[in-house]
C-alpha cells in the first residue's frame, strides 16, 4: 500500500515544478559567528528532565553549528566530562559553571551568571 501524502513535508523538503523557467537558489545563508568580544553568553545550572544530575548549560551563543561545536569540544575538554551542542546550547555534564565562565572570560566573552 502507498504512503499517504498529507503535507509537502512529506515530501522531505522536495517540491515538483511545472515550470521550465525555474531555478533553484538556496537562500539560507549560513549564520556568521560574532567574535568573542561580541558573544553575549548566559551560564545556567539546571536539573530538570535529567534524572536529579546537574548540568552546566551555556546559552546565547550567535554563530554557525561548526563554532558552537567547536567551542562545546573545547568546554567538555576542559573539564573532562560529557556533553552536548544543539538548539544553540552547549550542555556540560556537570556541575563547571565557574570553572567555565572563567574560561570563556579568557577567550574575551562576556558571561552572566543565572541562577543560584
Amino acid at each position: 500500500m502507498a504512503k499517504k501524502i498529507n503535507s509537502l513535508e512529506d515530501l522531505g523538503g522536495f517540491v515538483f515544478s511545472t515550470n521550465k523557467d525555474f531555478e533553484f537558489s538556496n537562500n539560507e545563508e549560513q549564520a556568521k559567528t560574532l567574535p568573542n568580544s561580541e558573544q553575549r553568553l548566559e551560564a545556567h545550572l539546571d536539573k530538570k528532565n535529567r534524572g536529579g544530575k546537574v548540568a552546566t548549560v551555556i546559552k546565547g551563543f550567535q554563530g554557525n553549528d561548526d563554532d558552537l561545536k567547536t567551542l562545546a569540544k573545547s568546554l567538555k575538554t576542559l573539564c573532562g566530562v560529557g556533553g552536548a551542542a544543539k538548539n544553540g546550547e552547549i550542555i556540560v555534564q556537570g556541575n563547571f559553571r565557574d570553572k567555565i565562565m572563567d574560561y570563556l572570560i579568557k577567550e574575551g566573552y562576556k558571561v552572566k551568571r543565572v541562577g543560584g
